[in-house]
Formats: structure tokens, C-alpha cells, sequence
């Protein structure tokens, strides 16, 4: 029996760049009315931790997958408060592919084709270009991200084997 755990956070150079400018900014911001007095100390204060508590937010997001003999379990925390597992009898397949996050989905995160890939189904993901695409018995697709190709693979093999004997 393999069982294969990743989680997975928002810990990208660039995005961490980014968040570090869109804080910087309206911080240097504040400080100048701050020192030209046009914001009390109270304000700049409450403005500040407010902005921190913003941008810091995004590191509450992590993606957890397993992937067991029951089938497998993903949450997005803190959208998703437990697991949701799709069970191997529930799968009509199951593959490693690499996709266009920002093409396919819109993006990172979870993703459920309101404006993008209306046909493509759920995507939940945080990073990189690699997932499991599962399509469902009912038709429904959901890719899930991942960045471990080598582990995926062997334990789908594990597990698609199994689930059609």
C-alpha cells in the first residue's frame, strides 16, 4: 500500500517580489503623509498592520494532497475546511499532464473556469505546470497541481493497476 502526501504554499521568488512592492509602496506612502502630517500616528499605525495583514494573507493558502488505497484527498485550506476525497471507483482516469496555468485556468489557486476553460473543468493548484488530470464518471474534470512527478507517477501506476483488477 503507497501512500504519497504533498502540500504546497505560494512561495514563489516572483510573487514574493511582487507582494514585497505592493507593500513597500503604499508603506513609503503613508509614511511620507505621516511625516508631512497628514495622517496621526493612530491612522498610519492601523493603515499599516491592515496592508501587512493584506498582502501577508496569501500565506495562509496551501494546497495538501494524499493520495491512498481510499482514493484522493485534496483541500485548498482555508477555502476548503476538510479534505474532499474522489474515490478510485469514482475515476474514469487518472494522468500526469502539464498544463498552461494562466491559458487553461486563469491562473493559480482554485480555479473553476468562470471566465477561463468553462469545458476544462476544476483547478486547483499554487504552482509550476505539472498536475493530475482526473476525469470523473460523470464526465467532471479536475486537475490537481503538483510538483512531484516521480512519486505521482508511481503511485498512480500503483493505484490505476489496482482499481481495474
Amino acid at each position: 500500500m503507497k501512500v504519497f502526501k504533498e502540500v504546497q504554499r505560494f512561495t514563489q521568488p516572483w510573487l514574493l517580489i511582487l507582494l514585497g512592492i505592493s507593500t513597500l509602496v503604499p508603506s513609503v506612502i503613508l509614511f511620507q503623509a505621516y511625516f508631512n502630517e497628514e495622517v496621526s500616528l493612530f491612522r498610519l499605525l492601523g493603515l499599516l498592520a491592515l496592508l501587512v495583514l493584506a498582502t501577508g494573507s496569501i500565506f495562509l493558502f496551501k494546497l495538501s494532497t494524499r493520495i491512498d488505497e481510499l482514493g484522493i484527498h485534496y483541500q485548498f485550506f482555508p477555502l476548503h475546511r476538510k479534505k474532499r476525497l474522489i474515490a478510485w471507483s469514482s475515476i474514469a482516469s487518472a494522468e500526469l499532464r502539464t498544463y498552461d496555468a494562466i491559458g487553461e485556468y486563469g491562473g493559480w489557486g482554485l480555479k473553476s473556469g468562470a471566465l477561463w476553460n468553462t469545458k476544462g473543468g476544476l483547478a486547483v493548484n499554487v504552482s509550476g505546470s505539472l498536475g493530475i488530470q482526473l476525469v470523473l464518471n460523470t464526465g467532471q474534470k479536475i486537475l490537481i497541481g503538483t510538483q512531484q512527478q516521480e512519486a505521482v507517477k508511481q503511485v498512480l501506476k500503483n493505484y490505476i493497476k489496482d482499481s481495474k483488477e
